[in-house]
């Protein structure tokens, strides 16, 4: 305290210039200080929810500021409001930036999944560092925009599947590039998504207007959608299973799954894309459901280029609503289904890879084939914190600047994304009706550089929505 008292009192920060002098040194401040520039001021976009994982984690216990809070209900903002009453609070994202921008370094952005592309994109144009839940966007062109608007600004940034800060996925991707298990040529990945009710419990219901709930924005929290009454079968959570709001299971849980075969197999666009989709409900339902809501349960199966010239091609099957896919052969049961999440499965020339979520409890196999071999050493960095340091590795990165690493980068989260989306295309091409009829299943062909379907054109309309309410990117 006597040499900060002595460094005040002489003057020399004057002496050095207040435009000049931005961080003051730890030394001058005291043991266990911070000083006030070393913190990263961070707004929010949705307070509740996976918000409240994402906010404390970013805020560490203090270490970083919360400078502004926005939310479209009320309801779901009451706990940050009163832990930040400093943090000033808006309905609108617009606004927020608008009025208090220029105290903002970072955004994190924690909604439901149609709204994150025009918000991300906003922060970013006006240079701020952006966290963006999964998946990173609603449809495959927003996630092709953020990706190169990153680029442009030169923001730091990171999306929320926090598996790609853990340790397995970084010695999944090592064993697989290794050949641990040969050349892999075919990919499984499952989830019991959905475990929330895919719409409201029946037509009649599904027609009535509901009251709005006063602490809601109801507008607003529509955002990009098209307008419909309220109901509270959208909020807080089961919007997931509506097309206008959400990417159903797929999106839910895909940007965790296939992120790790996605890294391992330096997998690029998808060359083609089909799907079956679950139907158990009776014919009166399809009518009033499908447009509208994601299926119970679907299969949606790929095919990528290859970049190993042993294999000609990869092929990659997603499975959710409780479907898996068949047991290979020489393994049980519960090696390859143990995880009641869900998992993935590589198969090789020489063998198989098993692992849960986020590349978890992953083993070899045959086990009896592979009990000798050793683990090699992680490509990328290990994340100190691992899963849980997901958000404060991104802080970090935003202090350091654009170029300092993170786990999923819009340069990586960006192309992942897009093929997680894929899926959704297919199965909504499959789903929607042209000219009063069911298109049906088809194999899609899919220009990635294009960005669009060349073999059925109908499908191309779900590239890319328009947005309601003069919202753009």
């Amino acid at each position: 305290m006597t040499s900060r008292r002595r460094f005040i009192k002489t003057g020399t920060l004057a002496a050095l210039g207040s435009a000049a002098f931005t961080i003051v040194p730890r030394h001058v401040l005291g043991r266990g200080f911070i000083a006030p520039s070393d913190k990263l001021n961070i707004a929010a976009v949705g307070c509740g929810g996976k918000a409240d994982v994402n906010i404390r984690l970013a805020f560490n216990g203090g270490t970083d500021n919360i400078v502004a809070l926005c939310d479209v209900d009320d309801r779901q903002a009451v706990k940050y409001r009163a832990q930040f009453p400093k943090a000033p609070y808006f309905h609108d994202y617009r606004e927020m930036l608008a009025k208090v921008g220029a105290s903002i370094d970072a955004v994190i952005i924690s909604t439901p999944d149609h709204m994150h592309a025009p918000i991300a994109m906003a922060a970013m144009n006006l240079g701020k560092h952006v966290y963006v839940e999964k998946p990173l966007t609603h449809d495959i062109y927003e996630a092709r925009m953020l990706t190169e608007a990153a680029r442009r600004n030169k923001v730091v940034t990171q999306m929320g599947n926090q598996g790609s800060s853990g340790d397995s996925t970084r010695y999944v991707e090592a064993l697989i590039k290794e050949g641990a298990i040969g050349h892999v040529h075919t990919v499984y990945c499952w989830t019991n998504r959905p475990v929330w009710p895919q719409g409201v419990q029946s037509p009649k219901d599904k027609k009535e207007s509901q009251p709005i709930p006063p602490e809601v924005d109801w507008n607003k929290w529509l955002g990009t959608a098209p307008y419909r009454d309220y109901h509270p079968a959208y909020m807080p959570f089961r919007w997931r299973g509506y097309w206008d709001f959400g990417t159903g299971a797929l999106g839910d849980m895909g940007c965790h799954f296939m992120d790790v075969p996605f890294r391992a197999l330096n997998l690029n666009y998808p060359t083609s894309v089909e799907c079956s989709v679950g139907s158990v409900y009776a014919d009166f339902f399809r009518e009033a459901y499908f447009d509208d809501v994601c299926p119970p349960s679907s299969s949606i199966h790929m095919t990528f280029p290859s970049g190993d010239k042993k294999v000609k091609e990869i092929k990659l099957s997603w499975f959710d609503g409780g479907i898996r896919p068949p047991l290979p052969e020489d393994v049980s049961y519960d090696q390859i289904f143990f995880n009641e999440d869900g998992g993935m499965l590589f198969i090789g020339t020489k063998g198989m890879l098993a692992a849960g979520l986020f590349g978890d409890g992953y083993r070899l196999l045959p086990a009896e084939k592979f009990k000798h071999h050793k683990q090699p050493e992680p490509i990328r960095p290990l994340v100190e914190g691992k899963t849980e340091g997901h958000q404060q590795q991104w802080v970090k990165a935003c202090k350091q600047g654009f170029g300092a690493y993170t786990s999923s980068s819009f340069d990586q989260a960006g192309p992942l994304t897009e093929m997680v989306l894929m899926g959704n295309l297919a199965t909504r091409s499959y789903l929607a009706r042209e000219n009063g009829q069911f298109p049906g299943r088809k194999k899609l062909l899919w220009d990635g550089d294009a960005m669009k379907i060349t073999n059925f054109d109908y499908a191309n309309q779900f590239v890319k929505r328009e947005y309601a309410n003069g919202y753009s990117l």
